[in-house]
């Protein structure tokens, strides 16, 4: 396979669904579909996802969405989010991005963020580097809580206890400031190009992260992830300088 045709077939693919989006939020209000606990789908959600699923399919990889999969006989594996940071969207926050990535099994391979309302193109391969629009970019220097910033969040699957919040609290408190965007997929990208030191977030789905995950390490920067549940992970990305302790 060639990851340079694989990684422009992402880009034209984030693009088309991300343009759409974007029409959308300026234009009118989004429809809401579920609207349950601390979790929102909308129709914009599901249209993105129709885009992005009519042009990977032709790849004949297996393709894993938020709301729809698609399963080939590959060992390579698209993992999507037609719309990352869907409440965000729907109360106008701009804080939203397609996201695509490729995996082989647990191993990343591209990755694509598109922050649509930016017109902000993070983009990288495994051992190419990542970019944004074209500009080589790369983590941060910082190597000490006290000045770094981090990035996280409360996913709609965690478990809010008093026990987890105070565990959070402990993991989140030597930072110089903490930053909670909505959207995982951005706060990767953040990490990736030295705006952020460190992600962190506890049972956040994979197709959330994938692709933000690629762009950590193409950039420099390294995570660890710990499975939980189908699909769902304990992150840890950082520029390789800070710790997880």
């Amino acid at each position: 396979m060639s990851l340079e045709k694989e990684l422009n077939l992402a880009i034209k693919t984030a693009k088309e669904a991300g343009n759409y989006l974007r029409s959308v939020y300026r234009a009118s209000s989004p429809e809401i579909l579920i609207d349950k606990d601390k979790d929102i789908k909308l129709k914009e959600d599901l249209k993105s996802e129709e885009i992005i699923l009519y042009y990977l399919s032709k790849s004949k990889y297996t393709i894993i969405s938020e709301h729809t999969s698609k399963i080939f006989d590959s060992e390579f594996m698209w993992i999507v989010d037609p719309l990352d940071g869907s409440l965000n969207f729907s109360r106008g926050i701009s804080n939203c991005a397609v996201s695509i990535a490729l995996w082989k099994g647990l191993e990343p391979l591209l990755g694509i963020i598109y922050d649509f309302n930016r017109d902000e193109v993070y983009y990288g391969s495994i051992n190419k580097g990542a970019y944004l629009n074209e500009k080589k970019i790369s983590v941060s220097s910082i190597k000490n809580k006290n000045n770094a910033i981090i990035c996280t969040g409360f996913p709609s699957r965690l478990d809010y206890s008093t026990e987890n919040l105070l565990e959070f609290v402990k993991k989140v408190q030597d930072f110089k400031k903490v930053r909670i965007l909505g959207s995982a997929s951005l706060s990767l990208a953040y990490v990736a190009s030295g705006k952020a030191e460190v992600y962190y977030e506890k049972g956040i789905m994979l197709w959330d992260v994938a692709a933000g995950l690629v762009l950590v390490r193409s950039a420099g920067g390294n995570f660890k992830i710990t499975k939980i549940g189908e699909n769902q992970f304990d992150v840890w990305a950082s520029n390789g300088k800070i710790n997880n302790d």
